[in-house]
């Protein structure tokens, strides 16, 4: 380890920064950030430094370095553009037992800047020794996705409790099983999703109890998006990475199943027309039961779960048997496929205005109001649809629209399997048998369809022999 990680309280101490440039400006807010007194010593400065100098947020000296100034530092940082200055302010800070920071010449300090995150008062700091801080910065933007921005509020409630965790359980063995239990379960979860009161009051229910109960589990229900990974949530991942127990739908695509915890329970709900592996109510009891006992239950979703997701039917049998869950939102396939397509829903030359519609209702019909679909300048968006295409194109045929209407079909959308087929109306199931479609397929109605082959930008590398949606069950 060629330099040791530690974080120093400056607050109120007095840094000085020589030097009156860029680099000097970014180590100026990096300090004040700290609450450290600035003194910044240099006989010229940019009118950022200017400002803050005006606005008393520092002390500034206009004039050359002195020797002299090394003893009014609690830590020195050399930021001029004289390497040769700067090498003898590093001299004077090393024999005076001064921390010092030479910008751009590692071998020159006696402390580096770290990237940092955060999240106060938590903070995260990550640093490569001075080899590469670019990549120390990528590092620290990975952890921007894994760690909430509510970490730092979560850390003020655990701090606000340490007396009374420390009164309760005396032993310091105890204390560790309390957090330790609390903060990977509701409790954490809770005030990640900005409920605060409710978390504070569910933490004083956990001391009354004590560590040693079973508390009732957590259900996440989270959608998958149309099948590309990255779009995914940070939220979403997060929870799919510590789930116990994963409840997963047929159009979760492989590379997304593959983020969530190796070490999860995995159990299969897919759900064809006419062949369900699990009827929708046995997949609510199960929610309910695997909660119950205990487990923290991602139910991971195709798509967004409150759009034709059947979201709402779920969470409701869980509110009935008060088992606390949190939705997480999604891209729904129609945002996703469109926009892979490159076929816009609303366009002001085309379009003002978008319904989405599902193939086939509850009972298996297609009853819709075909009339209000039919309105001018207008998209339809068309879930599961595939069985129901010619009652589709015939019934918006018989109320209005002209069969010569721009239509698409884009077929396992945003994956690298991605397909779209262009078609009207009128030639619609004929596009389905003569292509092969397959589900899952989204259709899209409408005159913006006629964009696509100007606006269409994603060209994946068709893996014929690799199915994204192919399961193992």
């Amino acid at each position: 380890m060629k330099h040791f990680p530690i974080f120093l309280d400056l607050n109120d101490r007095p840094c000085i920064v020589i030097g009156g440039g860029s680099v000097a400006s970014r180590k100026i807010t990096n300090l004040l950030t700290a609450h450290a007194k600035v003194i910044v010593i240099s006989p010229s400065v940019t009118s950022d430094i200017q400002q803050l100098a005006k606005n008393n947020d520092i002390t500034l000296i206009q004039r050359d370095f002195e020797k002299a100034d090394i003893a009014l530092a609690f830590l020195i940082i050399a930021a001029t553009d004289n390497k040769t200055i700067n090498a003898e302010i590093a001299a004077l800070a090393h024999a005076a037992n001064t921390p010092v920071n030479v910008a751009d010449d590692p071998s020159l300090c006696s402390f580096i800047f770290p990237s940092i995150l955060d999240r106060s008062p938590v903070t995260i700091a990550v640093s490569t020794g001075g080899a590469s801080p670019v990549l120390a910065r990528q590092l620290r933007m990975k952890l921007e996705t894994m760690i909430p921005s509510a970490c730092g509020r979560l850390a003020g409630i655990t701090e606000e409790y340490r007396e009374k965790v420390k009164r309760h359980f005396p032993k310091q063995e105890q204390r560790k099983a309390f957090w330790e239990n609390a903060l990977k379960g509701t409790f954490a979860e809770l005030v990640y999703a900005g409920q605060d009161s409710v978390a504070r009051s569910l933490l004083d229910d956990l001391l009354a109890k004590g560590f040693n109960e079973n508390p009732v589990g957590e259900v996440y229900l989270v959608g998958a998006g149309p099948g590309d990974p990255d779009l995914l949530t940070f939220k979403a991942i997060r929870l799919m990475q510590q789930a116990d127990v994963m409840v997963y739908d047929r159009l979760v695509s492989k590379p997304i199943l593959d983020m969530a915890n190796k070490n999860a329970e995995r159990l299969y709900v897919g759900k064809e027309k006419d062949n369900h592996a699990v009827p929708q109510d046995k997949i609510n009891d199960l929610l309910v039961e695997l909660a119950k006992q205990g487990k923290r239950v991602l139910r991971l979703k195709g798509g967004d779960p409150f759009i034709f997701g059947r979201g709402g039917e779920e969470i409701e049998t869980l509110a009935e048997n008060k088992v606390p869950f949190q939705v997480v939102p999604a891209i729904t396939a129609a945002s996703g496929c469109s926009s892979y397509a490159g076929i816009p829903l609303t366009h002001r030359d085309y379009a003002q205005s978008v319904t989405f519609a599902t193939g086939h209702l509850k009972d298996g019909s297609i009853n819709l109001n075909w009339q209000q679909l039919t309105q001018k300048n207008h998209t339809i968006v068309f879930y599961m649809g595939l069985t129901g295409m010619s009652v589709i194109s015939e019934q918006l045929q018989a109320h209005g629209m002209s069969g010569d209407m721009p239509a698409a079909l884009v077929e396992q959308g945003t994956t690298r399997n991605q397909r779209v087929h262009i078609g009207t109306v009128a030639t619609l199931p004929q596009l389905v048998i003569d292509s092969n479609v397959r589900a899952p397929t989204l259709t899209i109605i409408g005159e913006v369809v006629k964009l696509h082959d100007k606006l269409h930008w994603y060209e994946p590398e068709r893996h014929v022999q690799e199915t994204e949606f192919s399961r193992n069950k």
